[in-house]
């Protein structure tokens, strides 16, 4: 059995996880106000975004200060580690990885200092898709990007290696140069900047402050640190804040493909969406996909958690029943102990275990929001009947994922995903249900009160509005050393952590 290594397990099988997202970002320029503190519960509410790692940054205006580790972000903060972040302004991050390993060198923020002396702190999410392009300049201009191996860490070379500009007037000529989704937010001693990719493929948000300004990936974060929302930040815009106020600069023309996995599975039911209520589309969802596949049963039961608003609607509009079928263990992926191999066999019942007194008899209707590899739902549908059900029928709440994402989710390969290879009786039969529907396209995206042109499908149409480079030359691990890891003592980490952040992420 493998020893656990003092971090946070996110996975119970490794082999088999679910979609993540990238990361989630948080800017505050507020003057007067607890920067550090206002940045970290904005962080505390998009965790579901990123739970490999977080990070803050702080500047009074003298030097910027940034404390990351590996975590969650309530076990990398607390009183002590908060208390020393002192200042006007700040940016936050919490992260999964999409390109680099989840080391603590690839936790965000990043910090660069120019050859004059300001220091840049910058944090990203999404995903970039010429990456080998920006490593390609990085180095012909000589950068040295130490044992780091993410894309944001090129991005914040790339602004640094201008001293002679202003950041702003950097990331004008930088911004430009990156292909791929990318949310940033971005600070030196007294400014903050945000920044969206031309697409918008994921989103960000404005927020107002009594005393400042805000800006984070979600429109939920806002509300848990008390921001007014104002307006999302533009595809294509700029926005920089100082002590003169807020100003807009346009980098790129807008070309709006916004992701609509965002819709189904990634963003709080809370969060709004292009002024779209995320929880009401999931409910819209399950109503048509009650209309397009209808089935006599007893219970409609929604998959914890984002397959349980699909669940209400589905049973709004079939006229089933809606009932809880499971309780799910809401700490299991926070835990410090790694799982032996015969509690990974438990699988899904680490994670939820059915009531039985309500599921034995009874024919169910089971919504969930996507099938990745499959293993969930044949699992799923094993311990349902084992506890009893007579009929699993499964409705999902997206039509099927076919095709890799490159913008910053992490799915699996091709190869690797169910649908891509089985059609939908093929994968009712892997799975063992006794009927499978997944939501229509047109179905999806009518519940986002969207038009189709504006939303990027890649994920189920494998129609990606940005142009990938040859297969070679993207990838997770596409800035990663060769050689084979050197051994590190199970101390080193917390030692290393502690003098970086000492040494290296200090301006």
């Amino acid at each position: 059995m493998a020893r656990g290594d003092g971090r946070l397990t996110t996975e119970l099988d490794p082999d088999n996880p679910g979609p993540r997202d990238a990361c989630g970002v948080v800017g505050i320029w507020a003057p007067g106000e607890e920067v550090s503190k206002l940045t970290y519960f904005g962080l505390y509410a998009l965790q579901h975004r990123g739970q490999e790692a977080a990070g803050i940054a702080v500047s009074d205006g003298a030097r910027t200060v940034v404390y990351k580790d590996l975590g969650l972000v309530a076990q990398v903060f607390d009183e002590s580690t908060l208390a020393p972040l002192q200042g006007h302004l700040a940016i936050g991050h919490a992260r999964y990885s999409t390109t680099g390993a989840p080391t603590w060198e690839n936790s965000q923020p990043t910090i660069r200092s120019t050859t004059t002396g300001t220091a840049i702190a910058l944090a990203h999410n999404g995903n970039l898709v010429n990456t080998a392009d920006l490593l390609k300049e990085v180095d012909r201009l000589g950068i040295d990007m130490g044992a780091t191996t993410s894309d944001t860490h090129l991005v914040t070379a790339l602004l640094a290696a201008r001293p002679d500009e202003s950041v702003e007037a950097a990331a004008v000529r930088v911004l430009p140069q990156l292909r791929g989704a990318f949310c940033l937010v971005f600070m030196d001693e007294n400014t903050l900047y945000a920044a969206r990719d031309p697409q918008g493929v994921h989103p960000l948000v404005l927020g107002r402050l009594a005393s400042g300004w805000a800006v984070a990936s979600e429109t939920a974060a806002l509300d848990t640190i008390g921001a007014t929302f104002v307006r999302e930040v533009e595809p294509g815009e700029l926005l920089t804040i100082d002590e003169h106020g807020l100003r807009s600069t346009r980098f790129a023309n807008p070309e709006p493909k916004g992701c609509l996995f965002e819709y189904v599975y990634l963003a709080r039911p809370d969060t709004k969406l292009a002024g779209r209520n995320v929880y009401a589309t999931r409910v819209e969802v399950g109503r048509t996909l009650a209309r397009e596949h209808p089935v006599e049963a007893d219970l409609v039961i929604g998959v914890p958690e984002s397959g349980i608003p699909a669940a209400i609607g589905y049973a709004e509009e079939s006229g089933i029943p809606y009932g809880q079928g499971f309780t799910k263990n809401q700490y299991v992926g926070r835990t410090f102990i790694q799982p032996s191999q015969s509690l990974r066999q438990l699988g899904i019942r680490l994670k939820l275990n059915p009531l039985v007194d309500q599921i034995k008899g009874k024919r169910l209707v089971i919504v969930d929001d996507t099938i990745v590899r499959g293993n969930t739902q044949r699992a799923l549908v094993r311990m349902l009947r084992e506890a009893g059900a007579v009929e699993v029928h499964i409705r999902i709440s997206a039509p099927p994922v076919e095709w890799p994402c490159f913008y910053g989710i992490d799915f699996a390969t091709r190869a690797e995903l169910i649908a891509g290879s089985l059609d939908v009786d093929g994968i009712r039969a892997q799975i063992g249900a006794d009927s499978l529907g997944y939501v229509s396209m047109d179905g999806l995206v009518r519940a986002t009160e969207q038009p189709a042109s504006r939303l990027c499908m890649a994920c189920f149409d494998g129609k990606y509005p940005i142009e990938l480079p040859a297969a070679d030359l993207i990838g997770k691990h596409l800035m990663e050393p060769r050689p084979e890891p050197r051994p590190e003592p199970q101390s080193a980490r917390t030692t290393e952590a502690s003098t970086s952040v000492r040494e290296g992420t200090t301006a």
